[in-house]
């Protein structure tokens, strides 16, 4: 996929984080561990979340930050991924932490990919902010999992 302006990849971001929530729905469906379904439920209910703060962002931030211009950012078909990703019945704890770890990490590669490639100070930082978010909203979301081993 061809990225164009800010506001068009904060668009497909969330768009991406829906996409991964319907993922962890039709895995949750397939599993057969209750302790797996439960993690799935969370990192539902996390992408939803995270997708509503990502579209309040959008919804808060400068016009001209979200009309940059962008160039040459090409990013794969996250869509296409998650819609093909599938996981056995018998999938554990660590096999859908890994999933999860392996798909946000490129959503936020693709964030700090286009801060580095920003044109403007006050773009570069506004993303810059929206990685650093989404890198603490990871490590907690790996603390809770971690968590869930405990229960």
């Amino acid at each position: 996929m061809r990225i164009q302006q800010l506001s068009e990849l904060l668009d497909y971001v969330a768009t991406c984080r829906i996409e991964m929530a319907q993922l962890y729905s039709r895995l949750h469906t397939q599993a057969d561990s209750s302790r797996v379904k439960l993690m799935l439920e969370y990192f539902q209910q996390h992408e939803r979340h995270t997708t509503e703060k990502l579209e309040n962002y959008i919804d808060e931030a400068p016009k001209k930050v979200l009309d940059t211009w962008y160039k040459d950012v090409v990013f794969e078909d996250f869509i296409a991924i998650c819609q093909k990703t599938s996981m056995p019945a018998n999938m554990s704890e660590d096999d859908v932490l890994e999933l999860h770890l392996n798909l946000d990490n490129r959503l936020i590669g693709l964030l700090e990919k286009t801060a580095s490639s920003s044109a403007t100070t006050e773009t570069k930082g506004a993303l810059e902010d929206l990685v650093r978010v989404e890198k603490i909203q990871q490590q907690r979301l790996v603390h809770s999992s971690i968590r869930m081993d405990d229960i």
